[in-house]
């Protein structure tokens, strides 16, 4: 009887871990930076907004920025776009500011998981990717690919 709830007990989470990591390896480049802001949240590794945005790249303590592709300050896509240049720090943009503001944790999540209440971010600047993941591997590749 003990070898058979030992067989169960490591064979079961094995499986598990298995069949959760063999659909992650085809992840899009939206699917691996979606990944990314969430572990560099999670470690306290993001930075939102222009301000905050602006002295993380001025003091090069950004690895990467996101900026939405639709905002109506020239200006502030005219700036991101320069301090990223300068400094050579990768820049990836993105369509929506309420799906980057979902993203970088700027939302209430309701008992379904459902986000709520979402404010749009329209930029965002990685600081720390915290743990090694997948998504930064593809957006190294992705980056690397580009130049």
């Amino acid at each position: 009887m003990s070898d058979a709830g030992d067989e169960i007990q490591v064979d079961e989470p094995t499986q598990e871990v298995v069949a959760t990591e063999a659909p992650k390896g085809k992840m899009s480049v939206e699917e691996a930076l979606q990944q990314v802001l969430k572990i560099s949240l999670q470690h306290d590794g993001l930075a939102r907004g222009l301000r905050e945005c602006a002295k993380a790249l001025d003091k090069r303590q950004a690895h990467l920025c996101v900026l939405v592709e639709t905002n109506t300050e020239a200006e502030y896509i005219k700036l991101i776009e320069a301090l990223c240049a300068e400094h050579k720090i990768s820049l990836i943009k993105v369509s929506d500011a309420k799906q980057l503001g979902t993203w970088a944790g700027l939302c209430k999540i309701d008992k379904d998981g459902n986000p709520r209440k979402v404010v749009g971010c329209s930029c965002v600047v990685v600081k720390d990717y915290g743990t090694d993941s997948e998504g930064m591997n593809v957006l190294l590749n992705y980056f690397r690919t580009r130049s």
